[in-house]
């Protein structure tokens, strides 16, 4: 996390973290990722720095019981992430970024939401009012289709654009005939 003034512009990075660990074990790989095949958040951090131009301050939402995960907790802030563990009834990771979403329409700064999620979709309609740069980060073949038509919204992929992951993860996707390399299907 940059330390940056007040009146400062940042860009906010809001993780849903419980939607990209499900699609990525669910729905790429089938199975509970091994731990090297899970995202380098570091990376992500550093994409939005240069993507915007502008420090990012990472927020890391996580549903938790009643105790912490610590190891986690801790490598996420040694990154640079603050970590939100909330507990509660119903979808509380997705009240948090909705809260953080909405709070964040009222300041100037820039977001990368990090989710696949369409409950989404009000809030950031709203943060594409021209003023800011939105993204949403993802798996770009699982992204909610309601996003597709804001205006405005930067649509990125984790591991093609972000280069989140250390290893090729198996994934059918559509390929743009300028990217399609015979070599990778051989």
């Amino acid at each position: 996390m940059v330390d940056v003034s007040a009146d400062e512009r940042v860009t906010y990075v809001l993780v849903d973290g419980e939607n990209i660990d499900a699609t990525l074990g669910n729905s790429i790989l089938g199975r509970r990722p091994r731990p090297d095949e899970r995202p380098r958040w570091d990376r992500l951090l550093e994409w939005a720095e240069d993507a915007f131009e502008q420090p990012a301050r990472g927020l890391f939402f996580l549903a938790v019981n009643d105790e912490l995960p610590m190891p986690f907790i801790q490598a996420l802030t040694a990154i640079g992430f603050r970590p939100v563990p909330l507990r509660g009834e119903g979808k509380v990771v997705d009240i948090a970024i909705q809260k953080m979403a909405e709070a964040i329409a009222q300041r100037e700064a820039d977001v990368a939401l990090v989710s696949h999620d369409g409950d989404f979709v009000p809030q950031v309609r709203r943060l594409c009012d021209g003023t800011r740069h939105v993204a949403l980060v993802g798996f770009s073949e699982f992204m909610n289709s309601a996003f597709r038509g804001l205006p405005g919204l930067r649509l990125v992929d984790m591991e093609h654009d972000v280069r989140a992951f250390n290893s090729r993860l198996p994934r059918i996707r559509i390929i743009a005939i300028d990217d399609f390399d015979p070599m990778e299907f051989l």
